[in-house]
């Protein structure tokens, strides 16, 4: 999200909600130099403070070495997990082959959504006392209820059994805390979304102060994507109906697909027609190695941690691209499905054939193809001009929801049957050039690995439509046990949380 004016505050309040964590850390650290929780919301500019640190925990998807993006990718079966070795992050390896345990799982991927949850709680808990204009404040409430939403989502499809809380929780109680059924969550998760829909604008109009921020049309989405993995396909499907609008044309939401494929992954084409919910950075919060990860850097990790390790352009034709860390090399079966495809261009980079080509030069290192995800691969003209680390200072932003994603949701939802499931594959496909297909839910699970590769959602269509274990049995995937993540030992650690199934070895 922008909240351009908002992410400079998030100094004001990074002490102010300390992380929620199951775990002697969370219960020692002590804010300092800030307002304690219990002095703070007395106005309106506090609570919008409040409420720019709950939309922070969104950019978990694209912000530090643990980001979302590079895991998921590296879980599935068109990338690995690549990088500097097989120790280069513990933890994006052990999930690349699955070996990952309670002891290798980063506890970011558990700790900073409860983080996010647990900020959540308090603003929704203090709003309605803080003096500010009623409809200001509905919006407020209605923001953090989606958020929390979509924190609880990213919990839920990657740890399933999980606490439910939705309120601040005493020190006293930190480690009672249980685990609920995960069809509990996805009614609360429903219940939010539900109720924050109406207090959220139908549109963000105000792009020069308000672009990122949560609207009726991108809360609507969420709840179609949490439906399809409920398996509640004709409410999905009517709920992506309403964002999706007639295919190809404009949504009643403003939602329309971009003309060109490759325009997406232009750095500058920032809150686009087809963003639905866009992760946004910036190259101005001066992130340095000494916080980076912690939550007070902005910048898109994902950009460097892709790039080629030492690329070296040799000819003016070739691009000029950022010597990267090499992780999430594209693996084989992703470059013959996409090769042909018009979108392979804007996807992958063939450093090998440029390399045949005298173009270019890079270092080949650990799980390295030779293959390299495009879509997040900055230009030496993309680095920051500002203090801190170059490297950790990109603002390409990233989309977490995105039209063509929801067309082929929609479409999904309908059974891959039909005129309007055809229509929806159909432009998706005519915006790359394609002709139509007939629709099914082979071709559209093919289309969504085609047109999303790279973004991390293909690991978790594999779990959901149940086809991990063939897919990615090659690199040790176990059914039964592999759908979702150990919970990581320390949030396991004087507590009553119970590991997940076959993870206590």
């Amino acid at each position: 999200m922008k909240l351009k004016n908002i992410k400079y505050s998030l100094v004001v309040c990074g002490a102010l909600f300390t992380a929620l964590s199951c775990s002697e850390d969370f219960l020692t650290v002590e804010p300092k130099g800030t307002s304690l929780e219990a002095n703070y919301y007395k106005n309106e500019s506090q609570a919008y403070a409040g409420l720019v640190a709950v939309y922070d925990i969104i950019g978990k998807q694209s912000k530090g070495f643990e980001n979302m993006i590079c895991m998921m990718n590296a879980g599935s079966d068109d990338f690995n997990a690549a990088g500097g070795g097989a120790t280069d992050g513990v933890g994006i390896h052990s999930f690349a082959d699955y070996s990952i345990s309670q002891s290798t799982i980063p506890g970011s991927f558990w700790g900073d959504f409860y983080q996010g949850i647990f900020r959540a709680n308090v603003l929704l808990q203090k709003l309605p006392a803080v003096p500010m204009d009623e409809a200001k404040k509905g919006r407020f409430a209605a923001e953090t209820k989606a958020l929390r939403a979509y924190y609880y989502f990213e919990l839920v499809r990657t740890f399933r059994n999980i606490p439910l809380i939705l309120e601040p929780i005493k020190t006293a109680d930190i480690f009672n805390v249980v685990q609920v059924a995960p069809e509990a969550i996805y009614a609360q998760i429903e219940k939010d979304l539900k109720e924050a829909i109406p207090g959220l604008p139908v549109k963000i109009t105000d792009m020069k102060e308000e672009a990122g921020r949560l609207s009726q049309g991108a809360a609507k989405a969420l709840l179609g994507k949490v439906y399809l993995y409920e398996g509640k396909n004709a409410l999905s499907a009517a709920e992506f109906a309403d964002v999706n609008g007639t295919p190809g044309s404009t949504s009643m939401y403003g939602y329309k697909l971009v003309d060109k494929f490759a325009d997406l992954w232009k750095v500058s084409n920032k809150f686009n027609s087809e963003a639905i919910i866009e992760i946004v950075h910036t190259d101005k919060s001066n992130a340095d190695w000494g916080f980076w990860g912690g939550g007070k850097d902005e910048g898109n990790s994902v950009c460097i941690m892709v790039g080629p390790r030492g690329y070296n352009r040799i000819l003016p034709s070739a691009p000029d691209y950022v010597s990267g860390w090499s992780f999430n090399t594209v693996r084989q079966g992703l470059y013959d499905v996409l090769k042909g495809d018009p979108r392979f261009d804007a996807t992958i980079l063939d450093m090998k054939a440029m390399t045949d080509a005298g173009q270019a030069k890079w270092s080949p290192n650990y799980d390295d193809t030779g293959y390299f995800l495009k879509k997040f691969m900055p230009l030496n003209s993309d680095t920051s001009t500002g203090s801190g680390a170059t490297a950790l200072n990109y603002k390409q932003d990233v989309y977490a929801i995105r039209l063509a994603d929801t067309y082929l949701m929609e479409a999904e939802a309908l059974g891959g049957t039909g005129a309007r499931a055809q229509a929806l594959l159909d432009a998706v496909r005519a915006r790359v050039g394609l002709g139509s297909i007939p629709v099914s839910l082979d071709a559209i699970a093919l289309e969504r690995r085609k047109e999303l590769a790279g973004e991390g959602h293909r690991w978790f269509d594999l779990v959901r439509t149940g086809k991990a274990a063939a897919a990615l049995a090659s690199k040790g995937f176990k059914a039964g046990k592999n759908e979702i993540w150990p919970i990581p030992f320390k949030e396991l650690e004087n507590t009553k949380i119970v590991q997940n199934p076959n993870y206590n070895n």
